[in-house]
């Protein structure tokens, strides 16, 4: 049982539609009416593997485990090449248990810190992860420390509104590391569960956005000694590759602990998740299929695989 009543397996599938349109009916329509699976239409499935954003290396390892298959099967009209494909891409979005979530917010305030480029939709998240931890029955503060835009204020104050949390906000131009300072120290002082601090993302300057991530990590520990004890990556689904990108460069400035893919519903590149999660051997914690604000879920690799694989 997760710590959040949250997954919709029919909104998921519903969502990953056009994600599964353009794999898996892909590889249907190039095995349909054959009797058996050969290298050429195993060249077929590498090439719709790995323009569904799958990655070169997820797609390699996905193919030659079905060649393995071929070599030992006498009758190869029996492979399941769709079952290989799901087998594999399941095993690539496993990571080791990092132990029991309850367990680990019972270390209070539990603060999280979130960092994604404009227009990810880092600031909803937040909202969205407020409104499930709220409902889970956790007191949350909110630290709006991405005040380098005005509109990012508004909007999470709009949103934190909607989930019924307290929030921390400064001027614009004010000192991101105050914020989050001012706002963990009250969590510290009115016994807060759980802290979520926005941060502005300005990938075309690493060298100040390390600064600025460095800076309210430093600025927090003096309040919270080791916080955050989680760093929370938001990427766009729909960029595709672009987003493989971000979670290169974001990981360069900043240890991330965990993925959240907002907009899978209605997007064709869905299968950009296996790729990220293949290069990064970063977790997704929490996925984005909608715009209410129950439509934040938490991450589960076999219903994500299959909703897209299912009939």
């Amino acid at each position: 049982m997760g710590l959040f009543n949250n997954l919709n397996f029919d909104k998921l599938k519903s969502g990953l539609q056009k994600t599964r349109n353009k794999l898996v009916n892909t590889i249907t329509e190039a095995i349909s009416g054959k009797a058996v699976i050969d290298d050429k239409t195993l060249d077929e499935i590498e090439e719709i593997l790995i323009t569904s954003d799958i990655g070169f290396e997820t797609t390699e390892k996905i193919i030659e485990n079905a060649r393995v298959k071929l070599k030992k099967e006498k009758d190869r009209s029996d492979i399941n090449i769709i079952q290989t494909v799901k087998d594999e891409l399941t095993e690539v979005l496993m990571f080791e248990n990092s132990g029991d979530e309850v367990e680990a917010l019972k270390t209070k305030p539990y603060i999280i810190l979130v960092v994604g480029i404009k227009g990810a939709g880092k600031t909803t998240t937040i909202g969205k992860l407020a409104h499930n931890y709220k409902k889970a029955g956790y007191n949350v503060i909110v630290g709006a420390a991405d005040t380098f835009r005005a509109a990012a204020n508004e909007q999470l104050e709009i949103w934190a509104k909607r989930a019924g949390v307290e929030i921390i906000q400064k001027n614009q131009g004010a000192d991101p590391s105050s914020v989050a300072f001012d706002t963990v120290e009250k969590a510290v002082k009115g016994n807060y569960d759980v802290v979520l601090i926005d941060t502005a993302g300005r990938l075309h300057n690493k060298a100040n956005l390390m600064d600025e991530l460095g800076k309210i990590k430093r600025v927090i520990g003096k309040v919270v000694p080791d916080a955050p004890n989680e760093t929370l990556l938001v990427l766009d689904g729909n960029t595709g590759q672009n987003a493989l990108v971000q979670a290169d460069e974001f990981s360069k400035v900043t240890d991330i602990s965990g993925l959240v893919i907002t907009k899978l519903d209605g997007t064709a590149k869905g299968g950009v998740v296996f790729q990220i999660c293949a290069k990064q051997r970063i977790p997704v914690k929490f996925i984005g299929v909608g715009e209410g604000i129950d439509d934040l879920q938490t991450f589960d690799p076999k219903m994500f695989v299959s909703a897209i694989f299912d009939n």
